[in-house]
């Protein structure tokens, strides 16, 4: 019962950083004629983590950047490409130039790449981070892995359809969801957008997985953990400010919760290492440079009855954890008082940690979170939804109007 919000994707689960097949060029494997400059080279290291480059092309155990990753959407399965120089497999012939049209175009030397890889995000990249983050993926070490082909439904296989797809969905810009116009606000936009891509798990998506602008960043039903609103009013109402934020993206955990599913690799492998003031420039974007004031937790309404019902379980499955009165423990779990899952109206998110658990999670230093077992085999449809009441009701200001015909649509 952590607190997700996301900074991508695909997670993008959701949509992701994935490039979905190589598309090799014919083209000789690019050689250097010189040392790039060191300084290069960290400039480059350092966009591909805001960029959460790792988190769809590094599969655990396999080499870094050496794809792999799965990737599941309503329209099949993807898999992250191979972006090490490897001549055979990978971007080891391509250009600088054609390494940008991949991100700006969704277009590789011999193919079009579907957008499952979310250039319609990077599109808005600098062709100078391009230019960078390529030097740095062409500094490291060639890795000889095949790429896979997505397995795609008909017609989605159609590979040639995404030209069309391109001409009525892609655009040159991201529509905004808060407002201002500081230095921080503006670094903050092009960092949640061109690089973290943000609105691509965070904005709902239309019958032909286009983002809908209308609602940017409102959140969206991508992925069995789904990512939450994060305009600034649905941040505000989670109890959010600026400095939650920051500490959230740097460390994984606020006193809102910690990052749990897709949201847990963006801060692994991404915002932990931003600067200082990356983060206040991307906190400084998601709240608007005149952000409404958190909303404190106000008392949910909930039957006596489910609320004694749901205290019972609790006490005896959750309290060990999470603290007799909801306080949480230091590094084993999360307080319930203020918790962000909690306090989203839609109860998906925290159906779906009772069923299935969340695994344990290590963060920026020695911090970590201890595994929380699933209830699903342990606690009826009945008695999760009194839970999910008591919890809502008592620590998240939301009704509690959970039944148990919404905890079985989710087993």
């Amino acid at each position: 019962m952590n607190w997700a919000i996301s900074l991508r994707l695909g997670a993008l689960a959701l949509c992701a950083a994935a490039l979905s097949t190589c598309g090799e060029s014919t083209d000789e494997p690019v050689t250097r004629t010189h040392d790039l400059a060191a300084g290069q080279i960290a400039r480059g290291r350092y966009l591909a983590k805001a960029a959460v480059c790792a988190a769809c092309h590094t599969i655990a155990g396999g080499a870094p950047f050496a794809g792999g990753v799965k990737l599941a959407s309503p329209f099949g399965t993807f898999y992250g490409m191979n972006i090490t120089p490897d001549p055979v497999h990978c971007i080891g012939r391509w250009s600088a130039e054609q390494f940008y049209k991949a991100l700006h175009d969704g277009v590789a030397p011999d193919k079009q790449l579907y957008p499952a890889m979310p250039y319609t995000s990077y599109r808005t990249m600098s062709r100078a981070d391009s230019d960078a983050i390529y030097d740095y993926l062409m500094a490291q070490k060639p890795a000889a892995v095949p790429n896979r082909e997505p397995d795609l439904t008909f017609p989605f296989n159609m590979r040639f359809a995404v030209k069309f797809w391109n001409m009525l969905f892609l655009k040159d810009a991201l529509p905004d969801a808060s407002t201002g116009n500081s230095a921080d606000r503006t670094r903050g936009r092009y960092l949640a957008n061109a690089l973290g891509h943000c609105a691509e798990c965070h904005t709902p998506r239309g019958v032909f997985g286009q983002m809908n602008g209308a609602k940017a960043l409102r959140g969206s039903t991508l992925g069995r953990v789904v990512p939450p609103d994060i305009t600034p009013a649905g941040l505000a109402a989670r109890g959010c400010n600026g400095t939650d934020l920051q500490t959230f993206f740097a460390t994984g955990i606020s006193r809102q919760g910690s990052a749990f599913g897709e949201m847990h690799p963006v801060v692994v492998l991404s915002s932990q290492y931003l600067t200082r003031s990356d983060l206040r420039a991307m906190s400084t974007y998601l709240l608007g440079d005149a952000p409404l004031l958190p909303t404190p937790v106000q008392p949910g309404s909930a039957d006596a009855a489910q609320l004694a019902a749901g205290r019972t379980s609790y006490v005896a499955v959750c309290a060990g954890c999470h603290g007799r009165e909801g306080e949480g423990k230091p590094h084993v779990a999360v307080s319930m008082q203020g918790n962000s899952t909690l306090r989203q109206a839609n109860p998906h998110n925290l159906i779906v940690a009772m069923l299935d658990g969340v695994d344990a999670a290590d963060f920026a230093g020695t911090e970590s979170m201890q595994a929380m077992p699933g209830f699903a085999a342990t606690l009826s449809d009945d008695e999760l939804a009194h839970l999910a009441n008591y919890l809502r009701a008592g620590w998240g200001g939301q009704p509690g109007d959970v039944t148990a015909a919404n905890v079985k649509a989710l087993r």
